[in-house]
């Protein structure tokens, strides 16, 4: 099932004012990237972000030394378009990689791959597609260009560029699900309609769902 973030426009015009939408994940926007959704509860990011997670409970982090980052994907995988190139795409996993890799490796070595006392960690930028009449997207990718009406007057408008990532946390020795995460957050905004959309638009929101990560293990560490 494909993400639905599209707003109104009356909600987008006062998004930054109010935030008329949902800042988290509802389950009609689950991608079926992960197996099972039903254990998901809503909860707060170290930096404060809503976002739909769940943790084993009975997890003892302490006993992973080493952790492996399965290269990030886009599910479902889309075909590149005009306005968000294959460049982009590849653009997007590739620094998630990164940033990924550069977040958690504070903390603990990185694996070549899983096995006994790794922590794998398998992420996927999941698609968007929209269920609002009025207001299209200029296409219908993992990233949506969501018409944002700065002056319905005039006809003017901003493009906002949103991700949406879900990520499933796995003991590298028996393969068991310990952990998922299922969030999304919005990019620089594009000066127009005819603006190609590039990686570098959403590094910000990329940057925080690594550093939160990072974050999420020091808080269970320290338990």
């Amino acid at each position: 099932m494909k993400l639905a973030l599209m707003m109104s426009t009356l909600c987008i015009a006062s998004i930054g004012l109010v935030g008329c939408s949902s800042k988290v994940t509802q389950p009609e926007e689950y991608s079926g990237f992960l197996k099972d959704y039903s254990q998901l509860k809503e909860a707060k990011s170290p930096s404060g972000v809503a976002v739909m997670r769940w943790v084993d409970p009975k997890l003892d982090i302490n006993q992973y030394t080493r952790i492996y980052i399965e290269p990030t994907q886009f599910y479902p995988k889309p075909q590149p378009t005009v306005k968000i190139p294959q460049s982009t795409l590849s653009g997007i996993t590739s620094y998630y990689d990164q940033a990924l890799k550069r977040e958690v490796s504070k903390s603990l070595p990185l694996a070549t791959g899983p096995g006994p006392g790794v922590l794998v960690v398998r992420a996927a930028i999941t698609s968007v597609s929209s269920k609002t009449e009025g207001l299209k997207p200029y296409e219908v990718v993992p990233i949506a260009l969501v018409a944002a009406a700065v002056s319905t007057a005039t006809g003017i408008r901003d493009q906002e560029t949103n991700l949406a990532t879900e990520a499933v946390f796995l003991d590298g020795g028996t393969n068991k699900v310990v952990a998922q995460v299922v969030r999304k957050g919005g990019g620089k905004p594009l000066a127009n309609e005819s603006q190609v959309m590039k990686a570098t638009d959403v590094k910000n929101v990329i940057d925080g769902w690594a550093s939160d990560m990072h974050q999420s293990y020091l808080r269970l560490k320290a338990k």
